[in-house]
């Protein structure tokens, strides 16, 4: 490894918890390049919610490739394009009567961000938005701007503005009403907040900790947007694609956002590909206006559109997920019952789970030792303190409850220490 340590920028993460190199994958396994095998619960960040190398998305990737399908199409009309959008909104808009265009912004959910940022600002002829505690919506500088992280934002090397934090759900452990602070900024003459053209939210904050938000706290967000003319972009980068069950992880709360920001899974296979959907009377760019060089990766087409056709059909995979995020709450409920003087505290929803320690320290201590044990997974929060699981949605029960009995043992050998 050690190319990677005299060459590679120290800005690196990931390996520095999984010092390994790996070489295979497929499905739920990564195998390092020695042979050995990892239950990956990580899935890529959530942009492999449906595997490794699945094997029908492999298919139409290599047929594609092979006929010498156009590889790189900036926003040009291709055959992939059109599958893509014809499937999107066969299979996913019309069954659920969601009327969107579609941004193709760059490969990334930050550009998915920058993008909904940028024409929420043109839209409204106003700067500021609102985003919440513990958000995190991507590294660039807009989209860092709405996000909580100290350590995220610090590495900016400059002021981040234009954007105001309100508290997330929970924030103060139900001691307050919902939304008391912000609607009284809002309506208040003399509160000093910049009128907003805009909020920003995520369901799940992924990175923030796994802090679920009720569904009643998101349709009382949406409806108190409405009431004061604001434009609701929800964040859907890590929870959209099925991760929480539903295509849309908003879907349960019956709310109607103005922006979805997708990215991650939403080209199946793990190739860069986002987008932003919006309300048609948003869209007033000018040709041109929003651009970037990689917006048209037409094998990230085929594979995404490969996806949709597979699996949202039918409800089958909302269930499976569902279930199987049932059953590792089940299992985190024992371990946090197992050890009731640590503190412990399980979180989550769907297939996106959360394990919170009272410190970074220990939840890392747990991640090292699961990988010792060839398990795949991370920290987020605040502090790290958040053992995160976002296994594939694919990934079968006894593979669940392969790292179930990993997480198990690993939290035995750090707790009983």
């Amino acid at each position: 490894m050690s190319i990677f340590e005299t060459l590679e920028s120290e800005v690196r993460s990931y390996s520095r918890g999984w010092p390994t190199v790996f070489d295979r994958a497929q499905g739920s396994w990564l195998y390092s390049e020695d042979g050995k095998p990892y239950l990956d619960f990580f899935a890529g960040a959530g942009a492999l919610n449906y595997g490794h190398n699945h094997p029908v998305l492999k298919k139409a990737l290599i047929d594609y490739i092979s006929r010498d399908g156009v590889t790189h199409s900036l926003d040009m009309f291709t055959v992939a394009k059109r599958d893509f959008l014809e499937t999107l909104n066969e299979v996913i808009l019309q069954p659920r009567s969601m009327e969107y265009k579609v941004i193709f912004p760059g490969p990334g959910g930050a550009n998915a961000v920058e993008a909904a940022l940028k024409l929420a600002r043109k839209v409204t002829g106003k700067e500021s938005v609102i985003n919440f505690t513990n958000a995190f919506h991507g590294m660039t500088l807009g989209a860092l701007s709405v996000t909580g992280n100290s350590m995220k934002r610090g590495g900016a090397g400059i002021p981040l503005v234009h954007a105001t934090p309100m508290p997330y759900d929970q924030y103060f452990d139900g001691a307050y009403p919902d939304f008391l602070y912000f609607e009284r900024l809002l309506e208040d003459s003399g509160s000093g907040l910049n009128e907003p053209a805009a909020v920003i939210v995520e369901t799940v904050q992924g990175e923030g900790g796994i802090n679920a938000a009720r569904l009643e706290w998101l349709k009382g967000l949406s409806d108190l947007c409405k009431r004061h003319n604001i434009l609701l972009i929800l964040d859907d980068v890590q929870m959209g694609c099925g991760r929480t069950g539903p295509f849309f992880s908003f879907e349960e709360a019956g709310i109607e956002p103005d922006m979805i920001c997708l990215s991650k899974s939403i080209g199946g296979y793990g190739l860069p590909m986002a987008i932003t959907l919006i309300r048609p009377d948003l869209d007033v760019w000018a040709p041109g206006e929003h651009n970037g060089t990689f917006r048209g990766i037409s094998p990230a087409f085929v594979t995404a559109a490969e996806a949709l056709r597979t699996y949202w059909r039918d409800d089958e995979l909302e269930k499976s997920t569902k279930a199987k995020g049932e059953r590792i709450g089940t299992v985190f409920n024992e371990i946090v019952e197992a050890y009731p003087e640590s503190n412990l505290v399980a979180k989550g929803r769907g297939l996106a789970r959360g394990l919170e320690f009272p410190s970074g320290e220990l939840a890392g201590k747990v991640c090292a030792a699961a990988f010792d044990r060839g398990l795949l997974m991370e920290t987020s929060g605040p502090d790290s303190e958040v053992v995160k699981l976002l296994p594939a949605l694919t990934t079968t029960d006894d593979e669940i409850e392969k790292g179930l009995g990993i997480i198990k043992d690993s939290v035995e050998s750090v707790l009983a220490r």
